[in-house]
């Protein structure tokens, strides 16, 4: 009697919290990126305790370190799950570790929020995407660079693994549909950490003179990044000769080195921190406090990590629970403040509503934008670019309640992703 006592006593203090996994590299060639979305999920949760919490419990965030090992990532998912039971997870970065992670979630019923731009063509019925997908992020891309940049030639230059191959796989399908010659597409992919930049961007730069306007499309990852720009101001590649648009440097990238030589090369993506909102000075503001430092910026996963844990924490309160199938319910259709003044709204396919803007790279590390869509744009979990894909939707209400339903065959194919 006294040991089930003191078992039920156990399960009803763990009962007292509500706890949130965060799986994020905090070592290895990703923690450039990746430690700031471990810190800004750490601030949410203090946030919302000093707020009374969710349900009437505490928050208790549970950190762990896949280091950049996309193997580890799962270990560390399913550690969190099993043993840790927690009842949502912020995590991931790369592509190659969220699909690490997939079947772990799948299998357990776990709920991942995913906060970073990304390939598309999957949507899963335990994971919200609230980074860009590529019709959010890349097409506008290519679509501004083409008409207010006159580009007429493209290097698409990415890490090699899953998300910037399928990315310019797509990439190039729209751009010879919009008539560009197969000899004025050049695709080049480099390992993680690639440090050794000087014969690509002599490529490069050779590719840009042809004559005709060359741009980088660049989904160039992590750390690699660094020595990447270096290379191009060291080659004399200034913005206005061949410009870089880049899906995967922010203001937390740039941070890092000097900016000078890259003023002018640009970024597209769903948020900068220049954004002109009270919303953003707010969170910049609290962000800066709670990292004690006034020189951290903030960036666009920060923003979808933020919009994520918005997201999650009204769907809990609406399902009354934190039980997994109540809350993904519960999402559809939540609506909440974006940092640039707008709205975000989560869609059945489990992707965002959000804007689209291009910012220029400032010499003080911040981004000037320069462009941005009317209002915003739905994400679009499989693009109509490609011929396996453009007939493929995703809904997880009924009656359909699948991740990759063909809309010719009116089936659900393969997996519910």
């Amino acid at each position: 009697m006294a040991l089930a006592l003191t078992s039920g006593m156990s399960l009803a203090q763990a009962a007292e919290t509500i706890k949130v996994g965060v799986l994020h590299s905090l070592s290895g060639t990703m923690a450039i990126s990746e430690t700031t979305l471990k810190d800004t999920v750490l601030m949410m949760v203090e946030e919302q305790n000093k707020a009374g919490g969710l349900l009437g419990k505490k928050l208790e965030p549970v950190v762990v370190d896949p280091a950049s090992d996309w193997p580890l990532f799962a270990e560390k998912a399913r550690e969190l799950l099993e043993k840790e039971q927690v009842d949502v997870i912020f995590g991931c970065w790369t592509s190659v570790s969220r699909k690490s992670v997939l079947p772990v979630v799948e299998e357990l019923n776990g709920l991942l929020f995913y906060p970073v731009q990304y390939e598309g063509e999957e949507s899963s019925k335990n994971v919200f995407y609230t980074g860009a997908a590529p019709n959010q992020q890349a097409i506008p891309a290519v679509d501004y660079l083409m008409g207010e940049e006159g580009v007429e030639r493209w290097v698409l230059a990415g890490t090699d693994y899953v998300y910037p191959r399928t990315t310019n796989k797509i990439l190039e399908a729209y751009l010879k549909t919009a008539g560009v010659a197969d000899e004025d597409i050049m695709i080049s992919y480099t390992p993680f950490g690639h440090s050794d930049w000087q014969t690509i961007v002599s490529d490069i730069k050779k590719f840009g003179e042809a004559g005709k306007k060359t741009a980088v499309v660049s989904t160039i990852n992590g750390d690699a990044n660094v020595p990447f720009y270096k290379e191009l101001a060291n080659q004399g590649i200034a913005a206005e000769d061949i410009p870089v648009v880049a899906f995967s440097v922010g203001e937390e990238e740039l941070s890092g080195f000097d900016t000078a030589p890259l003023v002018g090369h640009l970024a597209a993506w769903n948020y900068f921190q220049s954004a002109d909102s009270e919303l953003n000075e707010e969170f910049i503001g609290a962000w800066q406090s709670f990292i004690g430092s006034e020189e951290r910026v903030t960036n666009d996963p920060m923003e979808a990590t933020y919009i994520g844990f918005k997201m999650w924490a009204e769907a809990v309160e609406k399902a009354g629970s934190v039980e997994v199938d109540s809350v993904r319910d519960a999402m559809y259709g939540i609506t909440v403040p974006n940092l640039t003044g707008g709205y975000a709204v989560m869609n059945t396919n489990h992707h965002l509503t959000k804007p689209v803007l291009i910012g220029e790279i400032q010499s003080d590390g911040q981004f000037d934008v320069v462009w941005q869509t009317a209002g915003g744009v739905i994400g679009d979990a499989w693009t109509d670019h490609l011929p396996e894909s453009a007939n493929l939707v995703a809904d997880w209400t009924a009656p359909i309640s699948c991740g990759n339903f063909n809309i010719t065959t009116s089936q659900c194919s393969g997996q519910n992703y």
